[in-house]
């Protein structure tokens, strides 16, 4: 097994160490380390963090990979300094059987690039009638921790009860896509002043507050966890803020996008700012950054959402949902949340890393930087300034928000159990 000699580094942004990898873990943190034969990598004035891991991220495999696939996705990851995803159910056949997570996680081994932890689908086909075959997927070689409907809501509050109950055996997680669906039918973005004026279907942001609300009670109820998928608005932050004071289970994220824009953007009509849930307005988007930093919202989550260009290239209305990414989500956390004072680099790697893979159950991931652990680690370059060029993606789909646009920031190298996935901001 090959050796790697980190020089100087900022490990969370602290003192510069020599961090030496030996094999698949981390054999020694220090100053002055030697180590013969060793690949060294010079990384004065850069951030070591741990590898970042994703809670929601969408791969596409099987079924849409025009979009997405699940090697295309995770060197995209593997770029952005992941060391780690949860691959969401939304496949076609839905991830709802034994049989497709297995799927899904061992072409995540075979990518090599991260750690591809499928997220089992909650009901049958995502339809909210019939509970999948939650048991089955946690027991199969995926292990799966995580379950959601994502892309749709589980509205029906007693299969939301059964799911929660279900899943306490095995210590498995309810995240759900909080959007109650007679709120938003035939909506198109933020029901606000700016769809007013633009005349476009309005997406209240009650409909996202109303099952939070009822979940976290439901819940508390049964003693289970219950985790809030990319939350968006100032009143969800204070209904998650309430249940966490009430010492219950519950955890959320936020997404880099919502972290960042606002629903001022829509007025370009361009469907590249078309997500769900939509782009909130300006104060949601302050709150959400005020709760990151407080530590109410738990950790950012990309939701990353791949499209192939003919489903965003035409008239708003007709365009789908969802932007990629991977690739740019810890530049926007350090211009949102770093460079805002919000957050210093121990912060981020608790948003980004710690947290994220406690919520999932993740075993190697989310680990400190010291002597014994794995190798899974990320060198950030925080100097660097640079305009995003979708062109040069990992990722199969171009649809990033951000284009053209200078973002902070650049990942430098990414390892994977020792393995450098990434070198010099390029794929290994």
């Amino acid at each position: 097994m090959s050796k790697i000699l980190i020089r100087g580094a900022k490990v969370l942004g602290g003192e510069a160490r020599d961090v030496l990898i030996d094999g698949e873990t981390v054999a020694a943190v220090g100053t002055g380390l030697g180590a013969e034969g060793a690949t060294v990598v010079e990384a004065e004035g850069q951030i070591l963090l741990p590898g970042l891991v994703d809670l929601h991220t969408h791969l596409r495999e099987p079924g849409r990979e025009d979009s997405e696939t699940v090697l295309t996705g995770t060197r995209a990851a593997a770029v952005g300094g992941f060391t780690a995803v949860h691959a969401m159910a939304n496949t076609f056949p839905v991830a709802d059987t034994a049989g497709v997570v297995e799927q899904v996680w061992r072409l995540g081994r075979q990518s090599g690039y991260c750690d591809v932890q499928p997220v089992g689908a909650v009901t049958v086909g995502l339809e909210g009638k019939q509970l999948a075959e939650l048991g089955a997927m946690h027991d199969s070689a995926a292990g799966v921790k995580v379950f959601s409907d994502d892309g749709k809501c589980v509205d029906d509050a007693v299969i939301m009860r059964r799911a929660l109950e279900y899943v306490k055996a095995f210590d498995g997680v309810v995240a759900q896509h909080a959007q109650e669906p007679r709120l938003t039918e035939g909506a198109q973005m933020n029901e606000g002043v700016v769809s007013a004026e633009l005349g476009l279907g309005g997406w209240p942001a009650v409909a996202e507050e109303s099952i939070i609300a009822r979940d976290v009670l439901l819940a508390a109820h049964v003693g289970s966890r219950v985790h809030i998928c990319h939350l968006s608005t100032a009143g969800s932050v204070e209904i998650v803020r309430w249940a966490k004071s009430k010492g219950w289970d519950v955890t959320a994220e936020v997404t880099p996008h919502h972290l960042l824009l606002t629903d001022e953007l829509v007025r370009t009509y361009d469907p590249v700012y078309k997500v769900n849930p939509p782009l909130r307005t300006e104060a949601d988007v302050m709150a959400l950054r005020e709760a990151l930093a407080d530590g109410t919202i738990d950790c950012v989550a990309t939701d990353h959402a791949p499209h192939p260009h003919e489903d965003k290239d035409c008239e708003w209305a007709a365009a789908a949902m969802g932007m990629v990414g991977l690739e740019t989500a810890l530049s926007v956390v350090q211009q949102t949340m770093v460079e805002t004072g919000l957050l210093d680099w121990a912060g981020v790697a608790d948003r980004m890393s710690f947290r994220p893979a406690h919520i999932g159950r993740l075993d190697g991931h989310g680990r400190p930087v010291s002597a014994g652990e794995p190798a899974n680690l990320t060198l950030v370059d925080p100097a660097y300034r640079g305009v995003v060029d979708p062109a040069g993606f990992a990722s199969r789909s171009r649809n990033t928000p951000y284009r053209g646009r200078e973002l902070p920031g650049r990942v430098t190298h990414t390892f994977l159990r020792g393995r450098a996935t990434v070198v010099d901001g390029k794929l290994a």
